[in-house]
């Protein structure tokens, strides 16, 4: 049998190699390599060869196997390639390629960096890995605070995660978490850097929020913090105004709408409307948190809190982009529909 096998092999190479296209290739797998083939039913005789026999023909059936199957798949690319090559015509056009373009979430982003930068604001960022303590606990929020259950807050497990840092710099427990706000930042800023401080945040946050056409799980925020001496509500009210005006137009209503945050005191909500920019029929949308820096904030930095004060405030880019746009469903924006986001297009011809 062995010598059967080996001739059978000889017998496939050889048609392999003369098979001239993919039809006459496939008429031979067929012919010797199916199921039904002429190889597979050759080695289904191995039952009946002499038990001292086995290793050798075993050997040999090992080898045809291997030997086809190489032979076998090096022709069908050579094949393959063969006809690619014959269709080729170098003189045919090129292939027409959309240019790229920027994402209208990221042009809004970049309009408010540039407002902000003309009002002297700096550019800062932060990880988006945090742990409790810069997410939570520098920014004055209570341990029963609901943003801290685990069904609103993404939290990770801790294996193979590096130590975390503390607000002294030394390892520390606490779980590890996605951020859910870019105040984190803030922390951060305020403990490598003295007063007076002026910046902004921009980033993703996420958040176990129900998707609807004004909330996702993931988004992009904006934040911002002033701190300096003598720095009042009337400043924040004025340099928000003046902000949204320009990003969203002069004919924007604004409302101040007292509210709670942990790191903040006093805090407002601040809702806009205008003409044309409805979502899901509502006159006026919440576009803005803010308020002047809690004390206790200062205190957990290092900050002197009877010598600064300071006004913090965030955004969600999402929100800032349907008002921009008069678009009714945040959610367009992450279909990744073509024909959607085809409409803001901003060419990039390089």
């Amino acid at each position: 049998m062995q010598d059967e096998i080996i001739s059978l092999k000889e017998q496939i190479l050889a048609a392999i190699a003369g098979a001239a296209d993919a039809d006459a290739l496939e008429a031979v797998r067929i012919q010797y390599l199916a199921r039904s083939g002429a190889l597979p039913v050759l080695l289904e005789k191995m039952g009946s060869v002499p038990k001292e026999q086995r290793p050798v023909v075993g050997k040999a059936a090992n080898e045809a196997k291997t030997a086809v199957a190489a032979a076998y798949e090096a022709r069908k690319s050579e094949l393959t390639a063969a006809a690619e090559a014959a269709d080729f015509d170098p003189t045919l056009p090129g292939r027409y390629e959309a240019p790229g373009s920027i994402h209208p979430v990221l042009q809004v982003r970049d309009r408010a960096i540039e407002i902000f930068r003309r009002l002297g604001f700096a550019l800062a960022n932060g990880p988006d890995i945090e742990n409790e303590v810069f997410n939570f606990d520098a920014l004055n929020t209570p341990l029963d605070h609901p943003a801290r259950n685990e069904q609103d807050t993404f939290y990770l497990k801790e294996d193979g995660l590096a130590p975390s840092r503390g607000l002294d710099g030394k390892s520390i427990g606490g779980r590890r978490l996605m951020r859910t706000q870019t105040s984190t930042v803030q922390i951060h800023a305020m403990l490598q850097q003295p007063p007076p401080l002026r910046i902004i945040a921009p980033g993703r946050c996420f958040r176990r929020d129900e998707i609807d056409a004004t909330h996702g799980m993931s988004f992009f925020q904006m934040e911002g913090l002033v701190v300096d001496e003598g720095v009042t509500l009337a400043d924040l009210k004025g340099t928000l105004e003046y902000f949204f005006r320009e990003l969203l137009g002069e004919d924007l209503k604004f409302r101040f709408r007292p509210h709670f945050f942990p790191f903040t005191e006093p805090s407002f909500e601040v809702d806009c409307s205008r003409t044309g920019s409805q979502v899901k029929g509502r006159e006026w949308l919440e576009i803005c948190g803010c308020g002047m820096v809690d004390p206790e904030v200062f205190r957990q930095v290092g900050y002197d809190s009877e010598k600064y004060t300071g006004y913090a405030f965030g955004f969600g880019i999402e929100r800032i982009a349907i008002m921009r746009h008069g678009i009714p469903d945040l959610r367009f924006f992450t279909e990744n529909d073509v024909r959607f986001l085809r409409q803001f297009s901003t060419r990039i011809d390089a």
